[in-house]
């Protein structure tokens, strides 16, 4: 089995980022498949290490192509000091997020790694290091030159995309229009192949208003803008299905009917995720050239320091970036070999009689 190097920013150092890295990697058969390099400092980790007792040893290490195979090796990002407050919202918490999240994904652009999961961030400590992105999907697709990209929830067979991610409720209505839901659409469509080995996705299209507007009784969205998008999709080779209520639709477990779902703003399709797999869930990037994933949850502040935090979702984050890595590169591999295959048969023409 192929080893990858995983690339892991630190996020919020006063949030659980550190420890819950420490846990997963203090079992050693994770490093058999994996050779983890943590974009911090040595002495950010160190401390967490005392705070839970933790054997694991770490290798401190200047840049990604110097990584130790077989050890959890600890980029450092930067040499000053680092105040930690743990569980507060500093700036210092936002500043070194920002610091080892930038290099992280220069070290990813440039080949260092070959996938991004990251810790969780604490918007407001971000915001007070004059971060200016809604969050870490934002960010990463702006510095990828991508022009857009799509925030997917995973969870086994379970994936949740939005049409809309990180606004107000107020300006989502504004945001719903057939050329937004086209773009992701087509995101979503080509994610499922290339990424998660779907040959022909069925995706399902939640409508915006309550019973997907009841025939136009509470909202005229579904009828002037989502059924025709789903008709022009279906007619581009990519099978949407819906509107459908979102209540109900998550309520009957109809959900297990399709290989993608696209919820038309976030919590429309966050809250229902994570009711039914919250900290085992995976947070995904769809639409961008390299592969990304981060935990479910976030920060939690109130229980850093206390050695509780849970580790499941952000080991289902690392192995996923893995599953999607090697995905990818078996579709590109798949796809190439048609490619040449159609051009060797273009260039055989019979002989004339």
């Amino acid at each position: 089995m192929e080893k990858i190097k995983v690339g892991i920013s630190i996020g919020d150092i006063n949030g659980v980022g550190a420890e819950i890295i420490l846990k997963i990697f203090s079992d050693e058969r994770m490093l058999k498949d994996y050779t983890p390099i943590v974009y911090a400092s040595t002495k950010v980790i160190s401390y967490h290490k005392n705070l839970i007792n933790d054997n694991i040893r770490f290798q401190g290490i200047n840049s990604a192509d110097t990584a130790y195979e077989g050890k959890l090796n600890v980029l450092n990002c930067w040499n000053e000091n680092a105040n930690i407050s743990l569980g507060q919202v500093t700036e210092d918490g936002g500043k070194f997020a920002y610091i080892a999240l930038e290099k992280a994904v220069q070290d990813i652009k440039n080949g260092l790694i070959d996938t991004l999961v990251t810790a969780p961030i604490h918007k407001k400590a971000m915001n007070l290091a004059n971060f200016p992105y809604a969050g870490h999907t934002e960010f990463i697709t702006k510095q990828l030159e991508v022009q857009e990209s799509l925030m997917t929830m995973v969870s086994n067979d379970l994936r949740v995309a939005v049409v809309t991610s990180h606004i107000p409720v107020k300006d989502v209505a504004n945001k719903i229009n057939k050329k937004n839901i086209l773009k992701k659409l087509r995101i979503f469509n080509q994610s499922l192949k290339e990424d998660f080995g779907v040959e022909k996705p069925i995706i399902a299209v939640l409508g915006l208003n309550p019973h997907a507007g009841d025939g136009g009784v509470i909202g005229k969205e579904e009828i002037d803008v989502i059924i025709p998008t789903l008709e022009e999709a279906k007619s581009n080779g990519i099978m949407a299905m819906g509107p459908y209520p979102a209540d109900g639709f998550f309520g009957s477990n109809q959900y297990k009917k399709f290989d993608g779902i696209l919820a038309m703003y976030h919590d429309q399709g966050l809250i229902p995720f994570k009711a039914i797999s919250f900290g085992e869930g995976v947070n995904y990037t769809a639409g961008i050239p390299i592969v990304r994933t981060s935990p479910d949850h976030g920060t939690a502040f109130d229980i850093v320091g206390k050695n509780m935090a849970n580790i499941d979702s952000m080991r289902k984050a690392i192995y996923l970036s893995k599953d999607i890595y090697t995905n990818r590169k078996n579709y590109q591999e798949d796809h190439a070999n048609k490619v040449e295959h159609v051009a060797i048969e273009n260039e055989i023409q019979p002989e004339d009689e």
